[in-house]
């Protein structure tokens, strides 16, 4: 009698866990299908209003030409997504891209559409409310919440070199040519000290409130790493974690790049959609 109970005791457990693992499975499956329907969805609507604006004036080319780099970004990375944490990359990717293009309508002069869900990227990067206009070694960089034949480049919001640098329109896409390391970074550094710290700043700053939160997590963040580095305050400053904008990338964790992308350290602007000019 014992023994009978035994062994209806295992195949209970047997079958208890073959129940689980296939409900596991199905879960996976399930969440692995959402991620992508969700991502190729972004993408489509991304691509489709691509192949409907168009624009000579400036600020709408550039807005247009980094809609179409980030469009060409996120299909490469669905082509080669495994992994809801992939497929939720391209998905981001592709809400860059239409941040652009809402840029680009907004550079034209019509309705930009409906509001997009928020990137993870930008968060506490905040907003320019006003103009800005400063100087750095002889050159004048500007800034507003406003595209202008002065301001034609537009940046959703990010962080560059553990810096929050608000969304808004920029003179010039400064970020794209301090990648590098030593001089390059450091003239970064001093443009980006000119136009968003409080201490070059007026009372107002001239950004929405977020930036001012996620300036003081960035320097936070830069003590911490500092002290337990044995390093001053933000000394890794010049040694950000920029990383690869590719499909397996860690989005939101500070790993972006690759494929012309400049946000959070890679390479904004300069890309053409399906390789053409606009």
């Amino acid at each position: 009698m014992e023994l009978a109970l035994w062994l209806v005791l295992v195949l209970m457990l047997g079958g208890a866990l073959v129940f689980w693992r296939w409900g596991s499975r199905s879960r996976r499956a399930t969440e692995l299908a959402d991620a992508r329907a969700e991502a190729q969805r972004w993408y489509e609507r991304l691509g489709g209003q691509l192949m409907n604006l168009h624009g000579d004036a400036p600020a709408v080319r550039q807005a247009l030409a980094d809609a179409g780099e980030r469009y060409n970004a996120a299909g490469s990375q669905l082509e080669q997504a495994r992994t809801p944490h992939q497929f939720a990359l391209a998905r981001e990717t592709a809400l860059e891209g239409l941040a652009y293009i809402r840029a680009a309508r907004t550079a034209m002069g019509i309705d930009p559409g409906p509001e997009l869900p928020p990137l993870a990227a930008a968060r506490g990067a905040g907003m320019l409310t006003k103009e800005r206009e400063v100087n750095v070694q002889g050159q004048t960089y500007r800034a507003g919440p406003q595209p202008g034949n002065q301001t034609p480049y537009y940046y959703p919001g990010g962080n560059w070199q553990g810096r929050p640098v608000p969304a808004g329109w920029y003179s010039t896409p400064w970020w794209k040519t301090a990648l590098g390391t030593g001089a390059g970074v450091l003239g970064g550094l001093l443009i980006a000290d000119a136009l968003f710290s409080p201490a070059f700043a007026d009372p107002g700053y001239g950004y929405e409130a977020g930036y001012q939160e996620g300036f003081q997590d960035g320097y936070g963040d830069g003590q911490d790493n500092g002290d337990q580095g044995g390093n001053d305050v933000g000394g890794d400053q010049f040694a950000g974690d920029q990383g690869d904008y590719g499909a397996a990338g860690d989005y939101g964790g500070g790993d972006f790049g690759g494929y012309g992308g400049d946000f959070g350290g890679g390479d904004f602007g300069g890309g053409d959609f399906g390789g053409g000019d606009w």
